[in-house]
This record gives structure tokens, C-alpha cells and sequence, in this order.
């Protein structure tokens, strides 16, 4: 999926004084993700905060971030700090799997742009390793901890290429969750499908499948599809 650099109206993403280059993954789930009746949110592998960040703009939930990166987590302390949301968002340095164990909440919505790597090389930089694969967290225990996590009524949403979206969907099913929003993302309307936005539920609903195009035939030259769900987020789309 293409990159770009990501502006909030309000606020930008910084580390170290410059504007961070932010992944369209994480644009795509912040804005698509719904957040009506919503009180609290997890945010799992939180990363730089920016999924965290637009969710709070969106919002007036309290919002828990956390990822077991040291790195990941100090930048993203610095973006909330720097933020006019700092009051709403607490970042959390923990793995999923012990924070499961600790916590006594339950959340309205959880979100995550997961590893997403499941049998492949490796990549030289352990960060990027950890960023990109599914070394410290399976997609299944993604599913089966967050599901311990959510309210009876809650919502799970997440992005995630084809494959593993669809197996993660089967994982889901088998554990109770249904999948409820299905969205095809391509990167533009000549091309193969490559991400799933999924949005996964208790509560047994029809699933609603749609499909969105992020580029025009040039380059940068956004669809007015994504345009819609990205504008109240960038400085210029």
C-alpha cells in the first residue's frame, strides 16, 4: 500500500521534530472505524499513537494505547503529550497477552493494525521484525485476548492484507465473533484487492461487504471515496 505523509488538521505526527512518514493502513482503519455510543477503547500496537490520535479526535472516549516496543511507546507518549488530546489517551508499555492478564476493564471498541506477516522472511532490524511479523503476537492470540477484553456489545476492528484477514475472520468465527463489515481495499480500480478493513462482533448481524479504491490511475491522485473518509484528517488531500 502507497505511504504519505499524514497531517492532522489539529495535530501532526512528530518524533524527533520532524513529521513522521505514516503507513495508509493506519490512516485507513482510524477514519473508517466507527465510534458512535463508544465510552473506551484498546489500541493494540499502537505504534506512533496514530490510530489512537485520530480515534480521539473523533471522539470523547477514554483511550488506552499499548505496544510492547520501548521505542514505539516513547514516540508515541511524545505525539499524545504534543497533542490537544493528551487528557483522553494513556499509552502503556505491555504485551497483550500480560496486559489480558492485569486489566479488570472491558472495552466499548478495540482496534488494531496488527503484524502482519505470518511465514516469511525476516527482516534485518528487530523493530521492523516486530512491526511486521508475527513474532510476538499471532493473529489468533490477537483475536482470542480481545475477545476477552470486549464488552458484550463491543466491536473489534482491524486491517490486515487478504489472506491473513480471511483466516483471521475463520479464527474469529470459530472463538464466537462475527464479522459484521467487510471492506476490499485496492490500491487503485485496476488492481488486485490487498487489504480487509474487518470489523468483528458478538452479537450475531448480517455482514455488510463493500469495496474501496485509494488511487486514481496517477499517482497521488486520491479517489473521491478516500478522499470522503480521509479529508477531516489530512492538511491536504
Amino acid at each position: 500500500m502507497p505511504n504519505s505523509y499524514f497531517s492532522f488538521k489539529k495535530f501532526t505526527v512528530y518524533h524527533n521534530q520532524c513529521a513522521m512518514k505514516v503507513g495508509i493502513d493506519g490512516v485507513l482503519l482510524g477514519a473508517w472505524t466507527t465510534v458512535e455510543n463508544v465510552g473506551n477503547i484498546l489500541d493494540i500496537g499502537t505504534g506512533t499513537g496514530l490510530i489512537a490520535l485520530m480515534l480521539a479526535q473523533r471522539t470523547n472516549a477514554q483511550i488506552d494505547a499499548i505496544d510492547i516496543d520501548i521505542d514505539a511507546v516513547m514516540q508515541a507518549s511524545e505525539n499524545v503529550a504534543n497533542s490537544p488530546w493528551k487528557s483522553k489517551i494513556k499509552v502503556y508499555e505491555t504485551a497483550l497477552q500480560d496486559f489480558t492478564k492485569k486489566t479488570t476493564k472491558q472495552y466499548d471498541l478495540i482496534v488494531s493494525n496488527p503484524p502482519y506477516f505470518i511465514n516469511s522472511t525476516k527482516t534485518p532490524s528487530i523493530e521492523r521484525t516486530t512491526a511486521r511479523h508475527t513474532v510476538s503476537l499471532t493473529h489468533e492470540e490477537l483475536i482470542e485476548n480481545a475477545n476477552l477484553l470486549l464488552k458484550q456489545t463491543g466491536r473489534i476492528c482491524i486491517i490486515l492484507p487478504v489472506n491473513e484477514g480471511l483466516q483471521c475472520v475463520e479464527h474469529a468465527n470459530k472463538k464466537g465473533l462475527f464479522c459484521t463489515r467487510l471492506v476490499s481495499v485496492y490500491p487503485k480500480s485496476n488492481s488486485a484487492v490487498k487489504r480487509l478493513l474487518l470489523e468483528f462482533s458478538k452479537q450475531s448481524k448480517d455482514k455488510i461487504e463493500s469495496k474501496l479504491v485509494i488511487e486514481g490511475d496517477l499517482r497521488h491522485c486520491y479517489s473521491q471515496e478516500f478522499s470522503d473518509l480521509a479529508k477531516d484528517f489530512y492538511l491536504k488531500l
